[in-house]
């Protein structure tokens, strides 16, 4: 056999020694590039590492296409290609990904958004940033009447695209899918052009009264999201609290007000009176 084969992404299969073993039970499933990526990400996010053997064993496609996928997931932010296979990236390691974030702690989240909702007037100019923390927050401002959201999250522009009394200012830039935001210098550059009545945003971690980020370019778009409102208020739970991050975002003092759960140790709640921040914590279900 000479001639080569196309794969569903249109790149060639290369030579037959390249091809998975046959009779592999996987290679009788072709998955489309978008399917085999995103089982390429939730593999190296679950187990930290993966072969690029294993990867054409288990796809069923020649080393050549699983090479392209592995370009175009580093790319995205979700891996680094090492030699004979990939490695999770740390910025999506830290993070996990949108989905997973977005299961975690979901009735702190809930109960931190419903405090949260009380700052929010109608007829504001509200930011919400990307994280998962302040994903219930846009969903709840359905129904309460007339606001301005802007944001870098994809998610919140999709859950407010359709609300007739949401004007949704979506901040470009290039998207991570990590993430699942608009992210880097040009969404800072956007962000700091506008002017809002509140922000509300999240972080990774808080350490020592200060407030961590692993991914910089998500510090540089929440640093000019917190310069563009005239108030700042962090939603937090209680997980993220003494925990590192690589990258400084802020001082807790920077915020007007900090809401968190109940979950929060006396000892943390102690350090926030020490610094002088403003806080709340909030009651769960769980």
């Amino acid at each position: 056999m000479t001639g080569t084969e196309g794969t569903a992404d249109g790149t060639a299969e290369g030579t037959p020694d390249a091809r998975p073993p046959a009779g592999d039970a996987t290679s009788a499933v072709k998955l489309g590039p978008k399917e085999r990526r995103k089982r390429i990400a939730d593999r190296v996010l679950a187990e930290g590492q993966v072969s690029i053997e294993d990867l054409v064993r288990e796809l069923g496609v020649s080393q050549m296409t699983v090479h392209r996928d592995l370009d175009s997931l580093e790319h995205q932010g979700w891996l680094r290609k090492v030699r004979g296979g990939a490695t999770a990236a740390p910025n999506a390691l830290f993070e996990s990904n949108a989905r997973w974030r977005g299961s975690e702690h979901v009735a702190a989240k809930e109960a931190i958004c419903a405090a949260a909702l009380a700052i929010a007037e109608p007829g504001q100019a509200v930011i919400i940033d990307d994280s998962s923390t302040a994903l219930p927050l846009a969903r709840s401002l359905s129904g309460r009447g007339a606001y301005t959201v802007i944001t870098n999250s994809l998610q919140v522009i999709n859950e407010l695209a359709d609300e007739p009394d949401i004007r949704v200012i979506a901040l470009g830039g290039e998207y991570h899918a990590a993430f699942n935001a608009f992210l880097g210098m040009s969404t800072a550059d956007i962000a700091r052009s506008f002017r809002a009545d509140v922000a509300f945003l999240s972080t990774s971690a808080v350490d020592n009264g200060h407030c961590y980020h692993q991914a910089q370019e998500n510090v540089l778009v929440k640093r000019a999201l917190m310069a563009a409102a005239r108030r700042k208020v962090l939603l937090v739970d209680h997980s993220k609290f003494s925990r590192q991050a690589l990258y400084e975002l802020a001082p807790l003092a920077d915020f007007d007000l900090v809401i968190s759960d109940q979950d929060l140790p006396q000892e943390e709640q102690e350090a926030l009176q020490s610094l002088g921040v403003r806080y709340e914590l909030v009651a769960t279900d769980d």
